[in-house]
């Protein structure tokens, strides 16, 4: 009974796995299928470099860098503002917190997580558009608050994980508590930390409704944090309800340059966790 129990559950995980495979490689070519026409007749350099993106003129010009830089503008300011934050409040549940405080705080930044992005975005427009107007400083603050419930619960999971015995040895060696916590508990944990961060500038790059709500949707080169910006993502959003022949084709092949972006991401997260195994 044992062994035929494993051998369901074996071809149940395989399944899976094939299954999981086959989903990303349909989409792949779901991706390159559609967007590769598009990028044959504009060209990649002119689609990627190019600084116009105007599907409605004659002849029509289809550039997305200025998508490209709004994408890794508001993306890297949601990490230089949500990162720390989340890393450090992580840091106090895991190793600082009252147990009675702890109860309140966790199932807080739990319901962060449940709150719908389009909350977010109203939140965004009542508080945020008032003070900055549609700019890359309203869309990162939005996005750096939007991935602190993945930062934070990864980094604490991972920094839980970390044996007891890393902690007391420091205090054996004279550390404090603050002390041993950041130079002993804080590098043990990283792996898992880098986990979170890569899952948070995801959720950041991927995010739509929230940043067509707040980051203005100008498709340019913004000279300030306080000026509009289009990402990849409104882009499509913004325009594929209308878009037919080649301006959906383009519009197809800039979900391909946000598939690239992540797939980038994932491998050089990969590539730091192996370097750090070393």
């Amino acid at each position: 009974m044992s062994k035929k129990l494993d051998t369901l559950m074996r071809v149940i995980f395989t399944l899976s796995a094939v299954i999981s495979i086959l989903a990303v490689t349909l989409i792949c070519v779901f991706l390159a299928a559609n967007a590769f026409p598009a990028l044959r007749e504009i060209g990649v350099l002119k689609f990627l470099f190019g600084r116009s993106w105007k599907p409605s003129d004659i002849p029509p010009a289809y550039g997305v860098f200025p998508m490209i830089l709004g994408s890794l503008y508001v993306t890297a300011g949601a990490v230089i503002i949500g990162v720390p934050i989340g890393v450090l409040t992580a840091v106090f549940l895991a190793k600082c917190c009252p147990k009675r405080l702890y109860k309140l705080i966790k199932p807080g930044v739990d319901l962060l997580a449940g709150i719908p992005s389009v909350v977010y975005g109203f939140f965004g427009m009542a508080i945020l558009l008032p003070l900055f107007g549609g700019s890359i400083i309203s869309a990162s603050i939005l996005l750096g608050i939007m991935i602190l419930p993945t930062v934070i619960g990864l980094s604490e999971a991972a920094l839980r994980a970390v044996p007891e015995s890393y902690y007391e040895g420091a205090l054996a060696l004279g550390a404090g508590h603050y002390r041993a916590t950041f130079a002993a508990v804080l590098p043990a944990a990283k792996s898992g930390i880098f986990a979170a961060v890569i899952l948070g500038i995801g959720r950041a790059i991927g995010e739509t409704m929230a940043v067509i709500m707040v980051a203005g949707n100008q498709a340019r080169i913004p000279n300030s944090i306080f000026q509009g910006v289009r990402t990849l993502t409104s882009n499509i959003v913004l325009e594929m309800g209308y878009a037919e022949g080649l301006h959906r084709q383009a519009l197809i092949a800039t979900g391909l340059v946000l598939f690239v972006f992540i797939l980038i991401i994932n491998l050089s997260f990969q590539a730091l966790k192996n370097r750090s195994k070393k």
